[in-house]
């Protein structure tokens, strides 16, 4: 079954914009590596809960989006080949250097699928 890797971040309203275009070059590189798919979602309903939530998770403010997100493969060795040609790739030099949204309130991981319908 499918490996996902899935990110749940903050966006500043204000960078917008820059994300879009860091998630497009994002999508572009990593299917050109052999991800099987590239997903990036803006919180549409993500109430802020009492005591979890995808906004206290992040730590997102008023004047930030929550950003959902997720990239397939086929298994956990591809992710891992797929990642390090990703991470060796120039291109995604500026965005990991310059990113519109704070990194350390990033949340993400790689998940073994166990159900897929």
């Amino acid at each position: 079954m499918a490996y996902v890797d899935g990110f749940v971040l903050a966006v500043p309203k204000a960078n917008i914009e820059a994300y879009k275009e860091m998630a497009r070059l994002g999508a572009k590189v990593w299917m050109e590596h052999g991800a099987l798919s590239y997903v990036e979602c803006f919180g549409d309903d993500v109430p802020y809960g009492e005591l979890t939530s995808f906004p206290r998770a992040v730590q997102a403010t008023d004047d930030e989006i929550v950003v959902f997100s997720w990239i397939t493969y086929t298994d956990r060795a591809h992710r891992d080949a797929v990642m390090a040609k990703v991470m060796a790739d120039e291109r995604m030099k500026p965005a990991m250097d310059n990113m519109p949204f704070d990194g350390k309130r990033m949340i993400f991981g790689g998940f073994e699928t166990f159900l897929s319908v």
